[in-house]
């Protein structure tokens, strides 16, 4: 009986004992984080918040080769262009199939949009984004 009553406190101080360690906080996601060879955008500022990428054009953000789960829903605050590839930019578009361009970005550069827009395709371009 004293044996299997030490067991119990002993497990009663281990429970106790794991309730005490502080528990550590799951990194947040690194801004900016972007792959070589690719063009990320993001629904935050600063390449933050959620994030889609892609090594090549895609059409329609919604139903192209890589979806974009909040392409429909959601503007565009950020991105990154990682590109490696000869084309010097990545044009983008508030529509499908490269229509209406809202902007352009060189390869090896990023920063903050208007945010006040949804895109839906883009595609790398050779020569200037101007």
């Amino acid at each position: 009986m004293r044996t299997s009553r030490r067991v119990v406190a002993a497990m009663a101080i281990a429970a106790v004992a794991a309730l005490a360690v502080p528990q550590v906080a799951a990194a947040a996601p690194v801004a900016w984080e972007c792959n070589t060879g690719n063009i990320c955008f993001y629904t935050g500022p600063d390449g933050t918040g959620s994030r889609c990428m892609w090594d090549v054009a895609d059409p329609d953000w919604a139903t192209g080769g890589t979806v974009c789960s909040w392409a429909l829903t959601t503007n565009v605050k950020s991105v990154w262009n990682r590109g490696t590839s000869s084309a010097s930019g990545v044009a983008y578009y508030r529509n499908v199939d490269y229509v209406n361009r809202a902007g352009c970005t060189r390869q090896g550069q990023s920063g903050n949009l208007a945010g006040t827009y949804k895109l839906r395709s883009h595609k790398w371009i050779s020569g200037s984004c101007g």
